[in-house]
């Protein structure tokens, strides 16, 4: 008898995920559809690291920065190395960084480095904040956060 006091919980938790779940099939951005360039806050504006979530502070020598451009590339610089690569924005903010690119220079706080990277590299959702953009992880942890720049 003890299963059945469970049914209504887990009946709830499968409506729960099959709300969350996306469909299969060819995923295109409201840009590939439509045609046009990416628009709005987050775009065409430099964006200074503010903190990347982990779980010992870091410190970097120069700030990293990212610009994303209307015709849906990113660039920018890591600490370390230069970067580039696309992004997709989608609904909801949703973001989604491919084909990164760095180049190798050998530095001191690779690591470090590398943190920002696989930052962008994991983000799902943004929000903005006046002027601040966090980057949310699949499971809506923040990742991290930048600041508007000159």
């Amino acid at each position: 008898m003890k299963g059945w006091r469970l049914l209504p919980l887990l009946a709830s938790a499968a409506l729960l995920l099959s709300a969350c779940s996306s469909t299969s099939g060819p995923s295109t951005s409201p840009q590939e559809q439509s045609g046009s360039s990416l628009s709005g806050a987050i775009v065409e504006q430099r964006w200074n690291l503010l903190l990347v979530v982990a779980d010992e502070r870091i410190s970097m020598p120069e700030t990293p920065f990212l610009q994303i451009s209307r015709d849906g590339s990113v660039s920018g610089h890591d600490d370390c190395n230069r970067f580039t690569g696309g992004v997709t924005l989608g609904e909801n903010q949703r973001i989604e960084f491919s084909e990164l690119a760095t180049t190798r220079m050998a530095c001191p706080q690779m690591a470090n480095a590398k943190r920002v990277t696989d930052m962008m590299e994991t983000a799902y959702r943004y929000l903005i904040d006046h002027d601040r953009l966090v980057f949310f992880g699949p499971d809506s942890r923040v990742l991290g956060g930048w600041r508007e720049g000159n």
